[in-house]
Protein backbone atom coordinates (compact mmCIF):
# COMPACT_ATOMS: atom_id res chain seq x y z
CA UNK A 1 0.00 0.00 0.00
CA UNK A 2 1.47 3.56 -1.51
CA UNK A 3 1.89 5.82 1.84
CA UNK A 4 -0.18 9.21 2.01
CA UNK A 5 2.27 12.08 2.19
CA UNK A 6 -0.37 14.98 2.18
CA UNK A 7 0.78 15.34 5.85
CA UNK A 8 4.04 15.87 5.10
CA UNK A 9 5.10 19.41 5.15
CA UNK A 10 7.40 21.06 1.99
CA UNK A 11 8.19 24.22 1.48
CA UNK A 12 6.23 26.54 -0.97
CA UNK A 13 7.71 28.31 -3.49
CA UNK A 14 10.67 28.66 -5.84
CA UNK A 15 14.08 27.96 -4.59
CA UNK A 16 15.58 31.56 -4.64
CA UNK A 17 18.55 31.25 -2.43
CA UNK A 18 20.76 28.22 -0.75
CA UNK A 19 23.64 28.47 1.89
CA UNK A 20 25.38 27.42 4.75
CA UNK A 21 24.56 28.38 8.01
CA UNK A 22 28.53 29.57 9.57
CA UNK A 23 29.55 30.00 12.98
CA UNK A 24 30.00 33.63 12.85
CA UNK A 25 26.57 33.83 12.03
CA UNK A 26 25.69 32.76 15.65
CA UNK A 27 25.27 34.05 18.67
CA UNK A 28 27.07 32.78 21.88
CA UNK A 29 24.75 30.10 22.29
CA UNK A 30 25.16 28.67 18.73
CA UNK A 31 22.12 29.25 17.37
CA UNK A 32 21.78 31.74 14.09
CA UNK A 33 20.88 35.33 14.28
CA UNK A 34 17.66 36.03 13.12
CA UNK A 35 18.92 39.37 12.02
CA UNK A 36 20.96 37.18 9.43
CA UNK A 37 18.25 34.69 8.55
CA UNK A 38 16.20 38.23 7.91
CA UNK A 39 19.02 39.20 5.70
CA UNK A 40 18.88 36.21 3.69
CA UNK A 41 15.04 36.22 2.96
CA UNK A 42 15.64 39.96 1.74
CA UNK A 43 18.16 38.54 -1.05
CA UNK A 44 16.07 35.77 -1.29
CA UNK A 45 13.17 38.06 -2.01
CA UNK A 46 15.21 40.59 -4.26
CA UNK A 47 15.95 37.89 -6.62
CA UNK A 48 12.50 37.20 -7.17
CA UNK A 49 11.74 40.94 -7.28
CA UNK A 50 14.07 41.97 -9.66
CA UNK A 51 13.25 39.52 -11.77
CA UNK A 52 9.76 40.28 -12.41
CA UNK A 53 10.90 43.88 -12.08
CA UNK A 54 13.62 43.21 -14.78
CA UNK A 55 15.75 45.06 -13.23
CA UNK A 56 16.50 47.15 -10.03
CA UNK A 57 14.79 47.30 -6.78
CA UNK A 58 14.46 48.34 -3.46
CA UNK A 59 13.17 46.76 -0.03
CA UNK A 60 10.37 48.87 1.38
CA UNK A 61 9.04 47.02 4.20
CA UNK A 62 8.99 43.68 5.90
CA UNK A 63 5.68 43.09 6.79
CA UNK A 64 5.45 40.54 8.81
CA UNK A 65 8.03 37.69 10.04
CA UNK A 66 7.75 34.88 12.60
CA UNK A 67 10.61 32.65 13.94
CA UNK A 68 9.38 29.46 14.00
CA UNK A 69 12.76 27.65 15.37
CA UNK A 70 16.06 28.15 15.41
CA UNK A 71 18.63 27.52 13.24
CA UNK A 72 22.18 25.37 14.21
CA UNK A 73 25.22 26.51 13.13
CA UNK A 74 26.15 24.48 10.06
CA UNK A 75 22.22 24.23 8.67
CA UNK A 76 21.80 24.33 5.39
CA UNK A 77 19.53 27.09 4.70
CA UNK A 78 17.12 27.16 1.91
CA UNK A 79 14.55 30.07 0.93
CA UNK A 80 11.58 29.79 -1.54
CA UNK A 81 9.78 32.93 -2.91
CA UNK A 82 5.97 32.76 -3.45
CA UNK A 83 4.61 36.42 -5.48
CA UNK A 84 1.80 37.21 -3.57
CA UNK A 85 0.90 40.81 -5.21
CA UNK A 86 1.95 42.96 -8.26
CA UNK A 87 1.14 46.72 -8.15
CA UNK A 88 1.90 49.51 -9.93
CA UNK A 89 5.71 49.81 -9.07
CA UNK A 90 5.73 47.02 -5.90
CA UNK A 91 5.91 43.69 -5.57
CA UNK A 92 4.66 41.51 -2.39
CA UNK A 93 6.68 38.61 -1.77
CA UNK A 94 6.61 35.55 0.97
CA UNK A 95 9.73 34.11 2.12
CA UNK A 96 10.04 30.75 3.41
CA UNK A 97 13.35 29.83 5.22
CA UNK A 98 13.83 25.63 5.63
CA UNK A 99 16.67 24.27 7.26
CA UNK A 100 18.78 20.97 7.42
CA UNK A 101 21.16 20.52 9.91
CA UNK A 102 23.92 17.83 8.38
CA UNK A 103 23.50 15.83 11.78
CA UNK A 104 19.69 15.11 10.87
CA UNK A 105 18.33 14.59 7.41
CA UNK A 106 15.02 16.60 8.30
CA UNK A 107 13.99 19.72 6.80
CA UNK A 108 12.18 22.30 8.55
CA UNK A 109 10.51 25.32 8.49
CA UNK A 110 11.74 27.94 10.57
CA UNK A 111 11.21 31.35 9.73
CA UNK A 112 8.75 32.91 7.17
CA UNK A 113 7.94 36.38 6.40
CA UNK A 114 6.22 38.77 3.70
CA UNK A 115 8.40 41.23 1.92
CA UNK A 116 7.40 44.56 -0.15
CA UNK A 117 9.83 45.63 -2.66
CA UNK A 118 9.67 48.44 -5.64
CA UNK A 119 10.97 49.07 -8.46
CA UNK A 120 13.68 51.27 -9.20
CA UNK A 121 14.88 53.33 -12.03
CA UNK A 122 18.61 54.82 -12.22
CA UNK A 123 17.62 57.73 -10.23
CA UNK A 124 16.39 55.78 -7.77
CA UNK A 125 12.33 56.60 -8.06
CA UNK A 126 9.55 54.00 -8.32
CA UNK A 127 9.17 52.56 -11.88
CA UNK A 128 6.49 50.80 -13.05
CA UNK A 129 6.97 47.12 -13.02
CA UNK A 130 6.66 45.83 -16.66
CA UNK A 131 3.89 43.40 -17.22
CA UNK A 132 4.16 40.17 -19.06
CA UNK A 133 2.38 39.31 -21.56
Amino acid sequence: MEEDNDDVPTPVGELSLQTIAMPADSNADGDIFGGWLVSQMDLAGAVTANRLARGRVATVAIDSMVFLRPVAVGSVVSCYTTVKDIGRSSMTIIVEVWARHHSDAEHRKVTEGQFTFVAIDENRRTRPVPRTS
